[in-house]
C-alpha cells in the first residue's frame, strides 16, 4: 500500500483547469496497460518494469506547469528515459552477464485474459524473443522495441536517444538482424496446445521416438536453474529427454500462457516447480523455455 500523499490518482475528471500534472497522471492512468508493455518489452523484468512507471509517476509530480505540449509524447519519452537508465545501471554493475537468464515470463491461464493482463499479454512477445532482446545493447532494443514493436517514429526516438535519426536507423536495422534469428511462431493457440500437448503425452508414456517427432531438428532448450544459471541444449534427442525429466507421472500439469504462447506450469509434491515455455513454428516445437528457479517460479504466478 502507498503512502497517502503518492497514492496515484485513478480517475481526474477533465475541466478547463487541469493542470498539466493532472493531464499526465490522467494519461498514465489511460495508457498504463499499454506503457506497462512497452516497459516490460524494453527491461524484461516484471519488478523493473513496476519501477519504471513508478518513477514516471515520481517525474510528473516534478514536472513544471506550462512545459507540457504533448502529453503521450512525454509519457513515451519519460519512460524511455528511465528503461535506458536501468538497462545501462545493469550493463554497468554487470548485473545481468549475457545468457545467465531468463527474462521474467507473464503467465496467465489459457483461456480469456483478465482485463488487467489482456493488454500486456496482447503486445508482449514470446520469451524466446524476450531472450533475444535481452542480448541487445540498449539503445539498440530501445530503437527497434519503440520503432517495430510500438510504431515510434525514428525521429521521435532520436530525440529521446540524442542521436541522428540515421543513426536510429542503423541502431534498429542491427537489432532486426538479431531479431530475425529467433523463430517465428505459429499464430494459431490451439495448434500449439496441441503439439505442446503431443509433447507431454510422449513424455508420459515414454515414447522417445514420438517426442523427438514433435521438435524441430534445431531445436534449442534453455533451462533457468537460478543460481546455477542459464543452460542450453541444442538437437531433438537431448532437449527430449532434459524436458521429459518434468513430465513424469507424479508432475501435476496445468496448462497456461506464457507471454501469449502454449506453456506448461509443472507442480512437483504439491508445489509448482517449474514454468515451461514453447515456441511452436512450423508445426514443431523450435525452443524450449524452463524457469525453474523456486522463487521467480512463484513471483510469475502471484504466489
Amino acid at each position: 500500500m502507498q503512502p497517502e500523499d503518492l497514492r496515484e490518482p485513478k480517475d481526474l475528471p477533465m475541466s478547463d483547469h487541469v493542470t498539466d500534472q493532472g493531464l499526465l497522471f490522467h494519461e498514465l492512468e489511460r495508457h498504463r496497460p499499454r506503457l506497462r508493455a512497452m516497459a516490460y518489452r524494453m527491461l524484461g523484468s516484471v519488478s523493473d518494469t513496476d519501477d519504471a512507471l513508478q518513477e514516471v509517476w515520481l517525474r510528473i509530480r516534478h514536472t513544471p506547469e506550462n512545459s507540457v505540449r504533448n502529453p503521450g509524447g512525454w509519457l513515451t519519452t519519460a519512460l524511455t528515459h528511465t528503461c535506458l537508465d536501468l538497462l545501462r545501471a545493469r550493463q554497468a554493475r554487470h548485473e545481468e552477464p549475457v545468457g545467465v537468464r531468463l527474462p521474467d515470463p507473464i503467465v496467465v491461464d489459457d483461456g480469456p485474459e483478465l482485463p488487467e493482463t489482456e493488454v500486456l499479454v496482447r503486445d508482449s512477445v514470446g520469451l524466446a524473443m524476450q531472450v533475444v532482446l535481452s542480448r541487445l545493447e540498449p539503445a539498440e532494443r530501445i530503437a527497434v522495441v519503440l520503432h517495430d514493436g510500438f510504431t515510434v517514429p525514428f525521429d521521435e526516438i532520436a530525440s529521446i536517444l540524442d542521436r541522428s535519426p540515421a543513426a536510429v536507423r542503423q541502431l534498429a536495422r542491427r537489432a532486426r538482424r538479431r531479431v530475425r534469428a529467433a523463430p517465428i511462431p505459429d499464430c494459431d493457440r490451439h495448434e500449439q496446445r496441441r503439439v505442446v500437448d503431443a509433447f507431454f503425452a510422449a513424455a508420459r508414456r515414454g515414447d522417445l521416438a514420438a517426442l523427438v517427432g514433435v521438435l524441430d531438428p534445431d531445436v534449442v532448450l534453455r533451462g533457468d536453474l537460478g543460481v546455477a544459471g542459464l543452460r542450453e541444449i541444442t538437437g531433438p534427442r537431448a532437449a527430449a529427454e532434459q524436458a521429459a525429466l518434468f513430465a513424469h507421472d507424479g508432475a501435476l500439469l496445468r496448462p497456461v500462457l506464457v507471454n501469449g504462447a502454449a506453456g506448461m506450469v509443472v507442480s512437483l509434491g504439491g508445489r509448482a516447480a517449474v514454468i515451461m515455455a514453447f515456441t511452436v513454428a512450423g508445426g514443431r516445437i523450435a525452443e524450449i523455455d524452463v524457469l525453474a528457479d523456486r522463487t521467480r517460479v512463484l513471483a510469475a504466478l502471484g504466489q
